[in-house]
């Protein structure tokens, strides 16, 4: 079944040319199921770049997916047209009555902020309570992640004086883990940040189990055992280019940029990189859908049903 995005959305041309099942809003209308309800905060500048490649790993799932895509704010953007974010955005106060199967939270270009110096830090953390009533799980990636664990549990990030970029081998903790299931022994992520948590302090949380770890890169996918949160330090939905580009881009600000690791063929910078990542951040995805929002959300979405799904919830 495909994911259900609006008729001018960009990544619907896009996705289609990649043969990508995905549905218009004027078809999706005539279909008699009750599809799964996702909500993307994008917090990325690149909005129409970001909403591809989730869209993409999220496609190769046989549910049906109506996604909604939301910002923050009505600000400006310097990377996304106006047309587009008034086009395809719903503000965050305009959904906040609203439940949701599942909702992802991106990342953001934030690494050296300190959480409580962002603009709009107040209003995520509104967000990340607000989800825990009002949503079936929560995926958290890379900043979101760290920022999140912060706010829910004092868990704090610290920085490495050089960036962590590149392709790191990754391992699951469990392979019962449901999550993870169908993963090879060894599989491959794109990272691409600054901070990062200690093992021990994932492991000081009761709540929280560690999912799939690497030794270069660290823990990587963290769970609370509720199914309702689901953190990512990496970025399992980059496409094969993505680490080139912030490379280029941090080459024009630092001739001393750090070129990512296991990227390149023969670290040759001049040369086409390869993803070797695509099956597994598709099957992360679908799992996801499947395992920690499709089988335990009720037919019928509201608070109260959500509270019984997570009793521990603090709602």
């Amino acid at each position: 079944m495909p994911i259900k995005i609006p008729d001018l959305l960009p990544a619907l041309s896009i996705l289609g040319e990649e043969n990508i099942f995905v549905m218009s809003e004027r078809r999706a209308a005539s279909q008699e199921i009750r599809p799964m309800k996702v909500a993307i905060l994008n917090l990325m500048p690149n909005k129409i770049e970001t909403e591809v490649q989730i869209l993409r790993v999220l496609s190769n799932t046989p549910l049906q997916i109506n996604v909604d895509f939301v910002r923050i704010h009505a600000n400006e953007s310097k990377h996304t047209p106006k047309e587009h974010l008034d086009n395809f955005y719903r503000l965050f106060d305009d959904i906040k009555n609203t439940q949701y199967d599942g909702l992802i939270i991106t990342g953001a270009p934030l690494a050296l902020m300190e959480y409580e110096k962002v603009t709009f830090w107040d209003k995520i953390c509104e967000i990340f309570d607000w989800a825990e009533e009002n949503v079936t799980s929560t995926m958290f990636s890379c900043w979101a992640a760290h920022a999140a664990l912060y706010h829910h549990y004092g868990l704090r990030r610290h920085l490495r004086k050089e960036k962590l970029s590149g392709v790191f081998q990754h391992s699951p903790v469990d392979q019962k883990e449901q999550l993870t299931r169908g993963f090879e022994e060894f599989f491959n992520v794109p990272h691409s940040r600054f901070g990062y948590i200690d093992k021990s302090d994932y492991l000081s949380i009761p709540e929280l189990k560690i999912i799939a770890e690497s030794p270069q890169a660290g823990v990587y996918v963290v769970a609370s055992k509720n199914k309702q949160q689901v953190y990512l330090t990496g970025h399992p939905e980059y496409d094969s280019t993505t680490l080139d580009e912030e490379f280029q881009r941090d080459l024009k600000a630092d001739v001393n940029a750090v070129m990512p690791n296991n990227y390149y063929i023969n670290d040759d910078i001049t040369k086409v990189p390869h993803s070797s990542w695509r099956s597994h951040a598709s099957l992360l995805f679908t799992n996801w859908l499947n395992y920690y929002v499709y089988q335990i959300t009720p037919y019928k979405l509201d608070a109260t049903n959500i509270k019984a799904i997570h009793p521990d919830a603090e709602i």
